[in-house]
């Protein structure tokens, strides 16, 4: 199956790297390019990718707004959508995370991590680099200090277990050899754990392991 991919980023030569390495994947397809968030909106109307690579600064509509608008109630379809960033936008990480942003990656990405990204988002394993999104989860960890106590976590110790490897980064072929299970038994607990707490995706997790004081 091809993934359909749509690239949002207000600088031509970064849309354009982007989509050369990702043509000489044979399973990913760019559909579609925009140049601002209005542009990205209305692209993903039209095209229905499954994974939008979003830009977090640009013009007219920036790309957590654009996030916003792809993932409000009642829309027709909902891609995937990876935010594309720096390291000076931790600003911009809560904001994206609590709008269904499913991971994030760095605009200097070499081409292995670029199509990793979209095969990752596209199978809803878009926790993809650990070096970036668990340095930016941390910000989510309360001082223990300070912290009130956690209310009783739902999950089960095996739950427990799988939501603690994703906050860590680890992908669920990872979490299966670290647990000794198989990827589709990690696949099925990432679902109950998000129908316990309420939560659309792993980086949601792992927000939630940080936050919980799980993943300390």
């Amino acid at each position: 199956m091809t993934i359909r991919v749509l690239l949002a980023d207000d600088q031509a030569i970064v849309r354009t790297g982007m989509a050369m390495i990702l043509a000489a994947e044979d399973d990913i397809e760019v559909v579609a390019q925009a140049a601002d968030g209005v542009e990205a909106v209305q692209q993903t109307e039209s095209h229905r990718p499954d994974v939008v690579l979003m830009d977090i600064r640009m013009p007219r509509l920036n790309g957590i707004e654009a996030l916003r608008h792809l993932h409000r109630p009642g829309t027709a379809h909902t891609p995937a959508v990876v935010m594309v960033t720096t390291f000076d936008d931790d600003e911009y990480v809560h904001q994206a995370l609590h709008h269904g942003a499913c991971g994030f990656l760095l605009k200097d990405a070499g081409p292995r991590l670029l199509a990793e990204a979209v095969r990752s988002a596209a199978s809803g394993e878009a926790l993809i680099s650990p070096s970036i999104t668990v340095r930016l989860l941390r910000q989510f960890a309360r001082p223990a200090a300070a912290a009130a106590p956690a209310p009783p976590s739902p999950l089960s110790r095996r739950e427990t277990e799988v939501a603690v490897l994703v906050s860590r980064g680890h992908t669920n072929t990872e979490v299966a050899a670290a647990l000794h299970i198989s990827a589709g038994t990690v696949k099925t607990h990432l679902t109950n754990i998000q129908a316990k707490l309420g939560l659309r995706n792993r980086v949601e997790i792992a927000a939630w392991a940080w936050e919980s004081g799980l993943a300390r």
